[in-house]
């Protein structure tokens, strides 16, 4: 009689994994990405608080969306009922005022962090190879936001709004060869009519959405796949004087951490600072007193005050328009005539420039406020 052979016991390796887990891993091979976190770190040193704005944004980004898909179900965007169906979120739909109040706040917020966090990486000097084109998307962000913020000031049709869109509009058309059809392309013909509030709403609930997560999505796949950057005097440092922080657990609970706090933050701001509607936009009614833009646009808006109407027999304004834009250009790109400048120099002129350009806008934007 043969014997019968035993049987091969399956060796026992680690943990059993839970079915979902499995069933996950099996399609997706997770374990490869639980590999990859573990592996990922970030640098650790004095100015680690502003690698935290980008998520910042990123949150208050997620906000705007589910804020506004809620508010989207009851506002109407044309001329006759558009204030009105505001006021009726305000008014009668359950705490349709607070998702307001919240979508506007997390609008400013979420400019005033990619603000932060472009400066942030400007004097970290993390738009240098080879990270360039991880530079261009985040100001192409900043760029998109902003007309977030211009398109969606109008859609509620109240005074304030209306009137600092037609001035928004004004400036837009002073551009030099583009201005006559930017203004028309913007404003649906020659003044600011329903057709504008129409373009505004498309621009705001279509366009812009789409671009910006096209964008967003080239941003993060550039840092996944180049890692955070490393500051200079960091990165010269001998490799057992380099303090990381593991990227998870332990830099994403500090991020969920510091969202809590924004999302505290944000709603302390909605809740005793509720954003109002004012009275309706009505075309024959003269301008009221102190019309501005946002607060991001204010120090270009001062400027633009003091300069003379006439300069050489051209249009003040005009001369204004080209030197923001050709400041705005110099500042897009820096890591083209970063390169140029002598080694000895580089760090200093652009720490310099960006210091320089930090307070301008920081007092012009006071000036503004405090003029009234």
């Amino acid at each position: 009689m043969q014997k019968e052979q035993p049987k091969k016991q399956e060796p026992v390796t680690g943990k059993p994994k839970s079915s979902l887990m499995q069933w996950l891993d099996e399609r997706y091979n997770l374990s490869a990405l639980r590999e990859f976190a573990k592996k990922k770190s970030v640098p650790k040193f004095r100015e680690t608080i502003w690698y935290y704005f980008g998520g910042i944004a990123l949150l208050l980004f997620v906000v705007q969306v589910i804020t506004g898909i809620l508010l989207l179900m009851y506002y109407k965007g044309t001329e006759d009922i558009a204030y009105e169906s505001v006021r009726f979120i305000d008014a009668k739909v359950n705490f349709g005022w607070l998702i307001r109040s919240v979508h506007s706040w997390s609008a400013n917020l979420m400019i005033l962090s990619i603000v932060i966090h472009m400066f942030s990486v400007y004097f970290l000097k993390a738009f240098r190879k080879p990270r360039e084109l991880t530079w261009y998307t985040g100001i192409a962000l900043l760029l998109i936001s902003m007309a977030f913020g211009f398109s969606g000031y109008l859609l509620p049709w109240n005074e304030l709004a209306y009137f600092a869109t037609k001035v928004g509009t004004d400036i837009v058309g002073q551009v030099p060869f583009v201005g006559k059809f930017m203004l028309t392309l913007m404003r649906g013909g020659e003044d600011v009519t329903g057709a504008t509030l129409s373009r505004f709403f498309g621009f705001h609930v279509a366009l812009f959405p789409g671009i910006f997560v096209i964008f967003l999505t080239l941003h993060l796949l550039f840092i996944q796949r180049q890692g955070i950057s490393e500051p200079d005097d960091w990165a010269q440092k001998e490799e057992k004087e380099k303090k990381t922080i593991p990227f998870f657990p332990n830099f994403v609970l500090r991020e969920l951490l510091i969202w809590l706090i924004v999302i505290n933050i944000l709603a302390i701001l909605a809740v005793y600072f509720p954003w109002e509607l004012g009275n309706k936009a009505d075309s024959f009614a003269p301008a009221p007193q102190g019309i501005k833009p946002e607060w991001y646009f204010l120090f270009m808006f001062q400027v633009l005050k003091y300069i003379p109407g006439k300069i050489w027999m051209i249009n003040g304004e005009i001369i204004g328009i080209l030197f923001f834009g050709l400041a705005g250009l110099l500042w897009i790109i820096v890591p083209f005539w970063d390169v140029k400048l002598k080694p000895g120099y580089r760090n200093r002129v652009i720490t310099y420039t960006g210091l320089g350009i930090l307070a301008f806008i920081i007092v012009f934007t006071i000036i503004a406020f405090i003029a009234g």
